[in-house]
Formats: structure tokens, sequence, C-alpha cells
């Protein structure tokens, strides 16, 4: 009789639990949506390849069926997914009290147990301030001229070359300028490559969670064992030989560490000094990559921007004289172009490979007019498929029940393509911006967050972009040669690189340019930039 129990169990157990996993019970009502296949749920579809600057299809198809606010599961997640703006700025608001940041296993693997988008409370704002020391708006001001030599120095390098993989050669710039920042780490003079197991890293970021040698997701995890072996290596050596005035955030670290009662650890420390120098190059170079791939592709805004910082230019009394801090906050055109694509790529990789950690937004956002070009870069740019948090308690709203403990995730791309409220989303149109003061995250425009936790480290690459913007349009104009194509797993990638042609100007191809913009280009395409 037995063995007819035991064939009955094998056929019902498994029946009942797929049932479950499909059903899950709240004492509400759960949004609609799909869990998709027991343990593996909706993840595969989710990692599915998109090449368009569109929202996504897992999403679109989605909010299609179901609405606004759906339910799915990822990596064995239930997931609330919400694309609603007001459940949005909700969810950011109630930061710490009803929703607090989470991240999946696959994360904390890849950024370590001590990562600070992992931690809450008085150690998450410790921390904060420890970053603002580097990266807020004074240090940031001594900073310029350091940013626009390491901008100069390496478009006079690519000038001298056929041709430049810009996302490669980007990362490049900023890796070695953010590392001597942080650590006093300088490639030319070091045995080992510390990037090189960064680029190691990277390559298996956007992969599927498995980690089985030869698999990317292992090489990630190997590239993020080795770089920390270095690091740790040359936070030993500091510790053993501190130097009498702090000159980077190493400096900074080990006084820390010293003193008595401090809530700073070793592994704390190190776990911070991997996720900035990774958020720092790999996030700015997607961006700058991004927005030159759209000003080759939009003479009429390139134009402006010419137009720009070559009246700054002009406005100097020493033409040789590097940029002010006035000069950065007087690019008013520039800011509209730039800033929406980095937040998104920030979010994305908090999920599945994910980069960082939001911080507080409104203690960084400093700049309020100079907001056309970068804004209107990261909006399209969307890197960042998703902001996650996870509900503390259980949350009513809009009818719907979202469960204790079920993470949430806010969709940045769903709201900055709405043409509900952006007038032909798809389109590249930085003036949409003029006249918008952006004070911090609102219910449409959540590129760097929102709430309590916004990227720290907005401002630093608010600088970058905008001093390498400068350099490039008034010294250099570009002709692509290969590459550009973009790819979204869901996070921004380019596959093929971004492959250009940089030229040094000289006095008369500045002319000849201002005179194909005026007498060829601009006819084609109208006066204005609408």
């Amino acid at each position: 009789m037995w063995p007819l129990y035991l064939v009955a169990l094998i056929i019902i157990l498994p029946t009942f639990l797929a049932y479950r996993w499909k059903n899950p019970t709240c004492n509400g009502r759960l949004p609609p949506g799909s869990m998709g296949l027991p343990l593996v749920g909706e993840t595969l579809q989710f990692f599915s390849p998109n090449t368009s600057d569109d929202i996504s299809p897992f999403i679109k198809h989605r909010i299609k069926r179901y609405g606004s606010i759906f339910k799915t599961n990822l990596v064995g997640r239930p997931v609330v997914v919400s694309t609603d703006p007001d459940l949005n700025y909700f969810i950011f608001q109630q930061e710490g009290q009803v929703f607090q940041s989470w991240y999946p296993d696959t994360f904390t693997e890849i950024f370590g147990r001590q990562n600070v988008g992992s931690l809450h409370g008085f150690m998450y704002k410790y921390l904060k301030n420890m970053v603002l020391s580097l990266f807020g708006p004074e240090s940031l001001k001594k900073m310029l001229s350091e940013v626009e030599h390491a901008a100069c120095t390496s478009l006079q390098h690519w000038s001298s070359q056929d041709t430049v993989e810009l996302k490669e050669a980007t990362a490049t710039m900023i890796f070695d300028f953010t590392a001597k920042k942080l650590i006093s780490y300088d490639s030319k003079n070091s045995s080992e490559n510390l990037r090189e197991n960064f680029v190691a890293f990277i390559q298996g970021l956007i992969s599927f969670p498995l980690d089985l040698p030869g698999t990317a997701y292992h090489k990630c995890l190997q590239g993020r064992k080795r770089a920390m072996k270095m690091l740790k290596k040359m936070l030993e050596e500091r510790k053993a030989k501190p130097r009498k005035e702090q000159s980077d955030f190493f400096d900074y670290v080990v006084e820390e560490l010293k003193k008595e009662g401090t809530i700073l650890t070793e592994a704390i420390a190190l776990d911070l000094m991997f996720v900035l120098l990774f958020a720092s190059f790999e996030t700015t170079s997607l961006a700058i990559t991004y927005a030159i791939k759209v000003l080759s592709h939009n003479p009429l805004v390139l134009k402006q921007l010419q137009e720009e910082h070559e009246s700054i230019l002009k406005r100097r009394k020493d033409p040789n004289s590097g940029v002010t801090w006035k000069e950065y906050k007087s690019m008013t055109y520039t800011f509209q172009v730039n800033t929406e694509y980095i937040t998104s790529f920030l979010v994305y990789y908090s999920m599945f490979s994910s980069s960082l950690f939001p911080y507080v937004y409104n203690l960084i956002f400093q700049v309020h007019d100079d907001l056309q070009f970068i804004n209107e870069t990261v909006r399209l740019a969307n890197i960042a498929p998703g902001i996650f948090r996870k509900a503390l308690r259980e949350i009513n709203f809009k009818g719907y029940t979202i469960p204790a403990g079920w993470a949430v995730m806010v969709c940045p791309p769903a709201v900055h393509l709405s043409p509900a409220k952006y007038q032909d989303p798809l389109s590249f149109n930085p003036s949409r911006w003029e006249g918008i003061e952006l004070n911090g995250a609102t219910r449409q425009f959540m590129a760097f967050g929102g709430g309590m936790r916004f990227c720290v480290g907005a401002d630093f690459t608010k600088v970058q972009m905008a001093v390498f913007i400068h350099c490039l349009v008034t010294k250099y104009r570009w002709n692509p040669i290969k590459g550009g194509n973009i790819i979204r797993t869901p996070g921004l990638q380019f596959p093929d690189g971004f492959h250009v042609q940089m030229i040094k100007k000289d006095q008369s191809n500045q002319e000849s340019e201002h005179h194909n913009l005026e007498t060829k280009i601009l006819p084609r395409y109208g006066r204005k930039l609408h």
C-alpha cells in the first residue's frame, strides 16, 4: 500500500508547490501579474536583450496587460514592479520607515556583504559623509583643474591614433583619475594592473548569476576577489607607513580606523573602496559614450553646445586659463543634455549586475539651471531598469496589497519615456528642459534615484562629463568609424564599442565647420532646436 502513497505524494506535492508558487497568498489583493516558472520566475524574460531606447519589452508588455503596478518573480524573489509615478514617489519618501534598500544575494556576493548599498541607518549616513568628504562640491571645486587636465591629455593622445574605442578609452581615463584620488594608484608605476581585474568583474556583471567555472558570473566573482586582494594589500601598506598629511581617501580611512570606538571596519572600508572605483569609471564612461553617440546624430544640438562653450572661451581674460567653477556653473545647455542617463545605470546594477548605491540627492544636486544636455542624455539612456526596495510591513496602495518582505522595483524608464509626460519621448530634445528647475527627484524624473538615497557621486559625474564635453567641442571634432550600437540586457551596453576618429581643430577647420553648419546642415534641419 505504501508504494501507492509514495506515488501519490510524488504527484501531488510538486503540483501543490507549483500552485502555491503561481498563487502566493496575502491578506489583501495582490497586484495582477505572473510569477513565472518555479524557482526561475520570469528572470530569463527580464534579461532578454533589447536593442532600442524604448521601454523594455518585458515591462512594456506587462504594463499593457496588467497596468502600471504588477507582480513578478526575479531570481526566485517575489517582486512588485511599479511604473506608477505616485507609488514611486511614495516608496522614495518612505525610505527607512515602510521600505528599505534591498539587493538580492547575487548583489551582495558581487559587491560584498558590507557594501554601502546593503547598510542602513547610522552606518549608511556615516559612510555617505565619508564619501562626500572627497566628492562633495567643495572638494570638486579644488579638483576641477585636475579633471580638465586628465580630459585634455587623453583627447590629445587619442587624436594621435587612427581610431579610438570611446567606451574603453574614457573608462581608462576616468579609472586612472579616480584611482589616483582615492588610493594614489598609478598604473604606469605599478607592477599589478588593478583595472584589469575590474574589467573581468564588469564582463560578468551583465550575466545570469550562475557561479560555475567558465561562466561569466564566475569570472566576475574572481575579478572581484583579485581586486579586493590588491586593495587589501595597499591598505595594509598604508597602515604600516601612514602619511603625515591626508592626500587621498585611503589616508582618511586609515585615520578613521585609528579612532577609538570607531564603527568603521577594514572590511567595510574595502567594500566601499571597491564600489567607489567601479561606480566612478563604469557609469561615467557609459554616459560620455552615449552622449557623444547622440551628438553624432544631432548636429543642431552639437552646434548649440559648441556655441555655449566657445562663448566661455571668448569671455576669458586669459584664453589659456582653465575652466573655473563659475564657468562650470554657467554651462546651462550642457547640463540640460546629460543627467538622466547616469542614474538609470546605477540603479540597474543594484539588482543583477549591479552598480551601486543611491545616495541623498538634495545634498549633491547643487546645479539647478544647468540641466539640459545632461538631463536629456540620461533620460533617454536609462541604463538602469529598476531601483529596488523591500517592504518592511504590509502596504495597501490603490487597492493593491504589497506583503511585508516582498521586493519592490521602481522602473524609471517607464516614467522617463512616458508620452503622457514627455512629448515625443524617444526623440533627443535637450530644449525640453529649458526653464525647468530640478531640486531633486520628482514623480516624473528620477535619474539619480530619490528620497533618502541618491547617488553621492552625481556631482562628480557631472563635473567629469561637463569638463570633458567642454574640452571636446572646443578643441576637437570626431568622425564615427564603426560600432555605436546599443543593447540592453537590461542594462545599457555597447557590444561592438564605439570607434571614432578624434581630430584636433585648428582655426581654419573651425571656420570651415561653422560654415558647413550654417550653409548645409542647418537648412536641412531648420534653424531652431525643437
